[in-house]
C-alpha cells in the first residue's frame, strides 16, 4: 500500500492521479528537445505526430493542436517571457527550464489561441502534474491564474515599454523578437514603423507549405490536376510553384514521394530560375551549385540545365548534406554529378563553368516563419562567424565562372552584413573584372523589388521567405 492511500480523508481531497492528455505531452516534449538538444521544431515534431497517429492517440485535429502550441510559443516565446517575468517573483533565468516550457505553453493557450481560460489553466496543470509533480504543479496554477487576469493586448500595455520611448523594445516585446534582430531587419528593410511592423507580424504567421514541380519530372498543373482546386493553388510567382491548403500532407502526394516534387519556398524557387534566365555571353553548358545542401535549388537547377542540354555539377561540403542532394537530383532527365567537396578549397578548375549559383551558409534571419527557435538562438557575434566563410565562397564562385559568365549570390538572410557588404567588398577585390547585372528584371511579374540592381525578398510584401540575390557577371 503506497503513502498516498494510506493518507486519511480527513487531511483533503484523496489523490487522484493525474491524466496525461497525449497532445499537450507531445508539445512538451517538442519543446524540451528544441531546448535540450537545440533541435529545430520542423525536425522533431513531424517523427513524434507520426509516432502518436500510430499509437492511435493522435487524429487530424489532435495534430493541428499540437501544431499550434509548438510553433506558437516559440514564435511568442519573448513575448511571453515578459509576461511570465511579470508575474513571477524571481528572474526566469531562476526558473527551471521545464517549469518555463510548461508555463509558456500554457501562456500561448490563454493569449494566442481561443481555448477557453479555465480550460486552458486546467490542462496545463495537468501537464505541471504529470511532467514536473504536484509541488510545482501549485506554482504552475498560481503563475497562469495570474496571466489570465489580462487577455495579451492588456498584457502588452502592461509589459512592452511606449513605442515613443523605445521604438526597437517596443517591437521586441510586442512582436517577439530579439532586439538586435528588429535593429537589424529594420535596417535592412528601411522605411517606417508600417513597414518593419507588418514584416515582424509576417514572421510570426504560419507559412503556407510549397511545392516545386521539378522541371523536366512534373509540372504545376500535373500537381494541381492531382490534388483539386479545394487542396491547392498555383504559385504567386514561380511558374513550378503549387501552394498547399491549409493541412495539406506533402508527403501523400505521389510526385513528391518519387521525388519528382518536392518542398521549397517560392522564394528559393525564383533564386534558381534568376541565376537559370540570367543572360550570358557565351555557351551555357556547364552550371555549378556550389553550395548545394539539401538540395532543392540544386534539382531544379539540374533539370533546367538539362532542358539545355548543360550539366551541373553539385557540391556539399558535408558528406550526409551532399547524399540529400543526391538523394534530390536522382531521376533528373539530364546528366549532373554530385561531389562531397569543401567549396573554399574547389576540386574543380578555375573559369570551368557558365552558371554558378553559391546560396551561402547564413544566420537564416529570412526564415524565421519556419524555423521561429532560431532568433532565440543567433546572437549578433554570430555575423562575425560567417563573414569569412560567406566572402570565401563568392570568392570560389568568381574565380570558377568563366569570363561572360554569371555568379549568383544568394543568402536566406536579409541582415546587410551577409547580403550587400558581402558583395560590396567582393567587387572592390575583383575591381572591374567584374560587374553587378540587375537582377529585376529575373522576377517577372514580382512587385516591390526595390532600387536594384540586387534584390530581397519579403515575408509581409511576398509571400516567401527574406530570401536575397545578387547577379554577378564576371568581365575578366
Amino acid at each position: 500500500m503506497n503513502e498516498q492511500s494510506r493518507r486519511p480523508r480527513q487531511q483533503g481531497k484523496p489523490y487522484r492521479r493525474p491524466k496525461k492528455d497525449p497532445v499537450r505531452m507531445l508539445a512538451f516534449d517538442a519543446l524540451r528537445a528544441v531546448d535540450e538538444r537545440d533541435a529545430y521544431a520542423n525536425l522533431v515534431l513531424p517523427p513524434l505526430l507520426r509516432k502518436a497517429r500510430e499509437k492511435g492517440d493522435f487524429d487530424g485535429r489532435d495534430a493541428a493542436l499540437a501544431t499550434e502550441l509548438v510553433y506558437g510559443t516559440l514564435r511568442r516565446q519573448g513575448t511571453y517571457d515578459a509576461v511570465i517575468s511579470a508575474c513571477v517573483d524571481r528572474p526566469l533565468r531562476e526558473v527551471d527550464p521545464p517549469v518555463l516550457d510548461v508555463l509558456s505553453l500554457g501562456a500561448h493557450q490563454l493569449l494566442g489561441t481561443r481555448i477557453p481560460s479555465h480550460a486552458a489553466v486546467s490542462a496545463s496543470v495537468e501537464l505541471a502534474r504529470v511532467v514536473l509533480g504536484d509541488g510545482r504543479a501549485k506554482f504552475v496554477n498560481a503563475v497562469l491564474r495570474k496571466i489570465a487576469q489580462h487577455d495579451l493586448d492588456g498584457w502588452l500595455e502592461l509589459v512592452a515599454p511606449p513605442y515613443d520611448d523605445d521604438p526597437e523594445d517596443h517591437l521586441a516585446v510586442v512582436h517577439s523578437h530579439p532586439r538586435w534582430v528588429v535593429s537589424a531587419l529594420w535596417d535592412s528593410l528601411g522605411g517606417g514603423r508600417a513597414g518593419i511592423e507588418d514584416l515582424l507580424e509576417a514572421d510570426n504567421e504560419r507559412p503556407e507549405v510549397t511545392l516545386v514541380a521539378r522541371p523536366g519530372r512534373s509540372t504545376a498543373g500535373e500537381l494541381l490536376g492531382v490534388l483539386g482546386d479545394e487542396n491547392a493553388l498555383p504559385g504567386r510567382w514561380s511558374p513550378y510553384a503549387v501552394r498547399l491548403s491549409e493541412g495539406g500532407e506533402p508527403g501523400a502526394i505521389d510526385a513528391v514521394r518519387e521525388g519528382r516534387a518536392g518542398v521549397q519556398d517560392e522564394g528559393s524557387q525564383l533564386v534558381a530560375l534568376a541565376l537559370a534566365n540570367a543572360p550570358l555571353d557565351g555557351p551555357d553548358k556547364a552550371w555549378l551549385d556550389g553550395c548545394a545542401g539539401p538540395g532543392g535549388k540544386a534539382a531544379m537547377l539540374a533539370g533546367l540545365a538539362a532542358e539545355r542540354g548543360a550539366v551541373l555539377l553539385a557540391s556539399e561540403k558535408q558528406p550526409h548534406r551532399a547524399g540529400l542532394v543526391a538523394k534530390a537530383l536522382a531521376g533528373n532527365p539530364g546528366p549532373y554529378q554530385v561531389v562531397a567537396a569543401d567549396g573554399t578549397r574547389p576540386p574543380w578548375r578555375s573559369g570551368t563553368f557558365d552558371r554558378v549559383l553559391m546560396d551561402v551558409p547564413c544566420t537564416g534571419l529570412g526564415a524565421l516563419r519556419r524555423r521561429p527557435e532560431a532568433r532565440w538562438r543567433r546572437r549578433p557575434d554570430d555575423l562575425d562567424g560567417f563573414a569569412p566563410l560567406q566572402r570565401g565562397l563568392l570568392r570560389t564562385a568568381l574565380d570558377s565562372v568563366r569570363v561572360g559568365g554569371v555568379v549568383g549570390y544568394a543568402t536566406c538572410s536579409p541582415h546587410l552584413a551577409e547580403t550587400r557588404a558581402v558583395v560590396d567588398d567582393m567587387l572592390k577585390q575583383y575591381g572591374g573584372s567584374a560587374e553587378l547585372l540587375d537582377a529585376r528584371p529575373l522576377f517577372p511579374g514580382v512587385p516591390a523589388l526595390g532600387d536594384g540592381p540586387d534584390v530581397q525578398l519579403w515575408p509581409h510584401l511576398h509571400g516567401t521567405d527574406a530570401m536575397y540575390l545578387a547577379l554577378i557577371r564576371r568581365t575578366a
